[in-house]
């Protein structure tokens, strides 16, 4: 079994930074693609970006940019750093974890955009 846990959500003004982090713990086995998502009031849940336990990494349209994805495969966690950061990025922010016979998702954290 695998656990994901979500943090560093909050309240932050518009433009400015967050930086949330994913930590993966269990039986984890490599290749496997971390990608966090989001998912507004009333929205689907969109993908945010995603990256391979290779380092490939792929980004949603809308983050043009602004937001950058990384990992510690040591630590098995991934982080999303997230500048520039407008009202309509207010959302919950998922973690998934994908591999061979593996697909898990965080309960997410709270990411609110606002003056």
């Amino acid at each position: 079994q695998v656990q994901l846990v979500e943090s560093g959500g909050g309240l932050v003004q518009p433009g400015g930074s967050l930086t949330l982090s994913c930590a993966a713990s269990g039986n984890i086995f490599r290749p496997n693609v971390m990608s966090w998502y989001r998912q507004a009031l009333g929205k689907e849940r969109e993908l945010v970006a995603t990256i391979s336990s290779g380092g490939g990494t792929n980004y949603g349209e809308f983050v043009k940019g602004r937001f950058t994805i990384s990992r510690d495969n040591a630590k098995n966690t991934v982080y999303l750093r997230m500048n520039s950061l407008k009202p309509e990025d207010t959302a919950v922010y998922y973690c998934n974890l994908v591999g061979v016979a593996m697909n898990y998702w965080g309960k997410g954290t709270l990411v609110t955009v606002s003056s």
